[in-house]
């Protein structure tokens, strides 16, 4: 493995962790330990908050596959961010 599919694996894992944890907090993923559904919509709106900055700072820097993939996590936790803030 090259450096430049290490990075792109890297980048992929973090964009996954990101999509989990929030996942998580807007109530659609057990947590962990207690393996209860917990809502927390602040904690939410803040892996969200730093999903958009993580896009914004790497412009122009991503792969193709890396673009679309930070992209279309980033709408799927909006949606379902707004969808939870309703409910």
């Amino acid at each position: 493995m090259d450096e430049a599919q290490k990075l792109q694996l890297l980048f992929t894992q973090l964009v996954i962790m990101f999509h989990a944890a929030c996942m998580q907090q807007l109530g659609k993923v057990k947590h962990p330990v207690t393996e209860k559904l917990e809502k927390d919509l602040p904690a939410a709106q803040s892996t969200i908050d730093l999903l958009d900055m993580l896009h914004a700072k790497t412009k122009g820097n991503l792969s193709p596959e890396e673009e679309q993939l930070i992209s279309q996590v980033i709408q799927e936790l909006k949606l379902t961010y707004v969808q939870e803030s309703k409910s």
